[in-house]
């Protein structure tokens, strides 16, 4: 590279906060595409998220999915999809497989996912949303699925964006291309909290962080998978809901017999904070 190249800014950023910097924030950093996703986005995010897969509870506890600027993310860049047009079939599919894989790392994280959304959560910005565990939004931010509008399907977030919200809720939006306020996407499940204005936002998200950080770090991994694996067998008939009985009555009995739950049971007969309780503000 020469003296007069600059290398491409990093399209992401991770920092780490929180007690010990238990708390990974993961940061979309291209503000002046309204931080659009890209290939090179895609592949940033998947590779984060499943490098985050591999800490352990006492290293990682919540992520924080932020997008710098004034949007969230925006969607699918319009360069990029229009690049995707001169690939051969085979070509296409292997670039489509990047997003899938991208929003298959975000299921999977072990902790919860809090994103942080303002400006505008569209397209695959809002299945960023359908595939994180709590969605806190500024009220003025929209959300949509404007795909058809460019004659493209939100085809690798559908599954997300159904098991979210529904089918029915997803063939409205997927259908019409309406984009909806954070009241209308709290109303139907995208969304879980809204904020009015950015110190509200971050107020908000700095909440459920410290919900968050006062379960037992193992405990709310197990949760979480819990939900995910309840999930997945409702529905699958007789046989399946008596496995999940099973299922879940040895995780209880693991998760009582852990030394994180004789702690918390200890710090409650003992009107006292967990050990793994961040201090309480004296504010």
């Amino acid at each position: 590279m020469s003296g007069l190249e600059a290398a491409s800014p990093a399209p992401l950023r991770v920092e780490r906060t929180g007690p010990d910097g238990v708390v990974a924030r993961v940061v979309l950093a291209r503000p002046g595409r309204r931080n659009a996703l890209d290939a090179g986005l895609i592949a940033a995010l998947g590779e984060t998220f499943w490098s985050l897969a591999d800490e352990p509870a006492s290293s990682l506890r919540v992520v924080v999915l932020a997008g710098e600027g004034r949007a969230f993310c925006a969607g699918g860049d319009i360069a990029w999809m229009r690049a995707a047009m001169a690939l051969s079939p085979e070509e296409n599919v292997e670039d489509a497989l990047g997003l899938a894989d991208t929003l298959a790392a975000i299921d999977a994280c072990p902790v919860p996912v809090v994103v942080r959304a303002q400006g505008a959560a569209l397209g695959g910005g809002a299945g960023l949303c359908a595939v994180a565990d709590v969605v806190v939004s500024e009220a003025a931010t929209r959300f949509g699925f404007p795909e058809v509008r460019l004659g493209l399907v939100g085809a690798t977030i559908a599954p997300f964006v159904v098991r979210r919200i529904g089918e029915g809720a997803t063939r409205a939006l997927f259908a019409t291309g309406e984009r909806i306020d954070a009241a209308e996407a709290r109303r139907i499940g995208l969304v879980h909290h809204v904020a009015d204005g950015e110190a509200a936002l971050d107020a908000a998200v700095d909440g459920v962080v410290g919900d968050i950080l006062e379960g037992g770090p193992e405990a709310v991994r197990a949760a979480k998978a819990l939900a995910r694996e309840v999930a997945a067998a409702v529905g699958g008939g007789q046989e399946a809901m008596l496995r999940l009985g099973m299922r879940t009555a040895e995780l209880l009995a693991a998760r009582r017999a852990s030394a994180e739950a004789a702690e918390g049971l200890a710090a409650f007969d003992q009107r006292r904070r967990p050990a793994w309780a961040p201090p309480e503000d004296p504010a």
